[in-house]
């Protein structure tokens, strides 16, 4: 390789449309510390030049002939694993195949979103070069089996009493998020509530999804919501998302992002957890899980400032070491420890 393109990060495109295979490659061409060492248009090509270029990351469709992009996928990690990025297109269908995906080694996903609207490309462009030099620079956490977290004393923080939980995550979030609320128990006495970088349509198909593999309630969060015992809701993706106290309850608010243009991020972690601070006078369980950036770190330090409960993923086990840095740095966690004690901790907090 010549001198000059040593320090490139070499990208292998994945696409069964040449349309496609042509725009990823011109937007990800442009970054001067990627090269494009090769493209595929189908699910065999793409293992067989896996294998060959051994290319850093990987940009995969789904929906393609001969083998399909999970498939391709599945083979990938099992022969030559590498960092794999999932380009679907927003349908219902392609959010269940996306999380498959997810589940089978992929570290992040961009939806394909290419509409006649210059607005919506330049959207596409810019997530796309951003998530895939944060892929690049991410930990290649496998999905492999958690073991049993050891026994830690918490009992400076279970001790406390708490009306609800608020859970914040980005890339990686989906698996992340999966796992600490599988470790919830059924008879859980406090409502819960999550926020995950995610576009509306994927949102109410990864409830779906998780509500299967968890003991407590899964669904997606409407206006007027109450958190509840036996519940957790994960915001809406589209629209930013703020708890108020309705009664003795807490009580969910859907609110459009045009309202908040300050927040990039969407559903706003900072938003919903200073939202949840305020509501509940700072009685409630924050946890920030892996994540690119530092949404959610000034939402955990204003509810650690009102006596609240903060809680950070570790770097070992975080995908992307930047939400949880950012808390831990910041001084805004009062614990930082592994994905696979997270939710244990949580399940403390019985009354």
């Amino acid at each position: 390789m010549p001198s000059s393109c040593s320090d490139k990060k070499r990208i292998l495109i994945v696409d069964d449309s040449s349309f496609m295979r042509m725009v990823i490659h011109d937007i990800l061409s442009k970054d001067p510390s990627l090269e494009i060492v090769g493209t595929a248009a189908n699910g065999v090509e793409g293992v067989e030049k896996a294998a060959t270029l051994k290319p850093d990351l990987i940009t995969m469709d789904i929906e393609m002939p001969k083998m399909d992009g999970i498939s391709a996928l599945r083979q990938i990690m099992a022969t030559a694993p590498t960092k794999v990025i999932i380009v679907s297109t927003l349908t219902t269908e392609d959010a269940r195949s996306t999380f498959e995906a997810l589940d089978a080694g992929a570290i992040d996903y961009i939806p394909k979103n290419l509409a006649n609207s210059g607005d919506a490309r330049n959207i596409f462009r810019q997530e796309l070069t951003r998530k895939v030099k944060e892929a690049i620079s991410s930990r290649f956490v496998r999905n492999a089996p958690l073991p049993e977290p050891p026994t830690l004393d918490s009992s400076k923080l279970s001790e406390k009493k708490i009306m609800c939980v608020g859970i914040g995550a980005s890339t990686g979030g989906p698996s992340a998020l999966q796992e600490v609320l599988s470790r919830i128990p059924a008879n859980f006495p406090h409502g819960i509530i999550a926020g995950i970088h995610m576009p509306k349509i994927f949102t109410g198909t990864y409830a779906e999804r998780i509500n299967s593999k968890c003991s407590i309630t899964i669904r997606e969060a409407v206006d007027g919501d109450i958190l509840k015992a036996g519940l957790a809701l994960i915001a809406p993706g589209g629209a930013h998302t703020i708890l108020v106290r309705s009664g003795k309850n807490v009580a969910v608010k859907i609110v459009p992002t045009a309202d908040y243009p300050q927040h990039i991020y969407v559903p706003s972690l900072d938003l919903m957890i200073s939202s949840m601070a305020e509501a509940t006078g700072g009685s409630m369980l924050g946890v920030i899980l892996t994540g690119m950036g530092s949404d959610g770190f000034k939402g955990m330090k204003q509810l650690k400032s009102m006596g609240g409960i903060t809680i950070a993923q570790d770097e070992a086990t975080s995908a992307i070491y930047g939400m949880p840095k950012a808390c831990a740095e910041g001084g805004a966690a009062d614990e930082i420890l592994p994905l696979g004690q997270i939710g244990f901790e949580i399940s403390k907090f019985i009354e």
